[in-house]
């Protein structure tokens, strides 16, 4: 056989299998509905419930009235609710109703506060000591030593959906790539597909190659769907600079968890134990990556091991390009370390590949 009628075949088998793919997974409504619709609630609930906060303000109680109050209201960074008796606004703070409440008499303040929730309770006693020690300074009729220049430096139309979406869409992606080829992989082996696939003979390139088509092709209705539905009015995303650069970001970060995902299913002998492995992979590096909340809060221990973590690395591009109006100099990090993964998983891998499981 000549070398272009060789290749003339590969690209037919090529051509045969992706299709068989593409057709298969559109036939499938459970998987249509976990790789579309299940990871878009997440953003549909996440965006209507954080969606209108620009950022959250702590409500406190307030008893009283004085300098130390109306420079707390003027502030704009508590919500107020005026309280008539100071033993109600103990009662809420204790009952968990407020998370602190302040007790003006005269020239004394006092506050209340809750130590069930420190983060709340130590934004409002700064907060709060804060705005003393400001009515204090005004009190003495001395110019403040130092002056402190607070400027924000995002736009302050940010809400919290610019950064919800790249990070649940780089979740989305991942799980469909890692779940797409390693179940595929498993069910194909055990039906004695690929043993089919195998006699007409297909190189085991060709195999690979056509489901990475399919999973890419999969991401980028994910991408098309994801920022549609949260660019319309209800959840008013604002995409930023050169966002289109997330499309790149998004066919990289396929490849990456696609490799993954074929070294799960490499060795998994059911489809349960693929969809396991592929559970034991995704869920903890979806939360060490900031997917569903910050990890800047994290010990430094464990932002080191998300820095190691593949979906880490696509978040950040993702919400440099989309949110912070980055250009392409942003993606050469991400870039390199899904590469990596792509290239080192893939060759593992392509090393433990079998037609059939005897």
């Amino acid at each position: 056989m000549t070398s272009s009628a060789r290749r003339g075949g590969t690209a037919s088998s090529f051509r045969s299998l992706s299709t068989a793919m593409l057709k298969g997974f559109v036939r499938d409504r459970a998987g249509l509905f976990f790789v579309f619709l299940f990871p878009l609630m997440f953003l549909v609930v996440f965006g209507l419930i954080f969606g209108k906060e620009g950022g959250t303000k702590p409500k406190i109680g307030v008893v009283g009235d004085g300098p130390v109050v109306v420079a707390l209201e003027q502030s704009g960074a508590v919500e107020l609710e005026r309280l008539g008796a100071t033993d109600d606004a103990v009662r809420k703070v204790r009952d968990g109703d407020l998370p602190a409440a302040v007790l003006a008499h005269g020239d004394t303040v006092e506050l209340r506060y809750a130590a069930s929730d420190q983060t709340q309770a130590g934004l409002v006693r700064g907060i709060v000591g804060g705005v003393v020690d400001k009515v204090n300074i005004a009190a003495s009729g001395q110019p403040p030593k130092v002056r402190l220049d607070s400027q924000q430096v995002e736009d302050s139309s940010l809400k919290a959906i610019q950064f919800l979406t790249p990070g649940l869409l780089s979740w989305a992606v991942s799980t469909s790539a890692i779940f797409g080829s390693a179940v595929t992989l498993v069910s194909w082996r055990r039906k004695q597909v690929l043993r089919r696939i195998r006699l007409a003979p297909v190189p085991v390139s060709t195999v690979l190659s056509s489901r990475l088509l399919v999973s890419m092709g999969i991401a980028v209705g994910q991408t098309a769907l994801f920022i549609g539905v949260a660019s319309t009015p209800v959840f008013g995303l604002s995409l930023s600079g050169q966002w289109w650069l997330a499309l790149p970001l998004v066919m990289l970060g396929t490849l990456a968890f696609f490799a993954i995902g074929m070294f799960a299913g490499s060795f998994a002998k059911t489809e349960e134990t693929a969809t396991a492995a592929a559970n034991l992979v995704v869920l903890p590096m979806a939360f060490l990556s900031g997917t569903f909340f910050p990890i800047q809060n994290a010990p430094g221990w464990l932002q080191a091991v998300s820095q190691a973590l593949p979906l880490r690395h696509l978040t950040d591009g993702m919400l440099d390009v989309m949110v912070r109006g980055k250009g392409i100099e942003a993606l050469a990090v991400p870039a390199a370390v899904l590469v990596g993964f792509a290239v080192v998983l893939g060759a593992v891998a392509s090393r433990l590949f079998r037609w059939d499981d005897a």
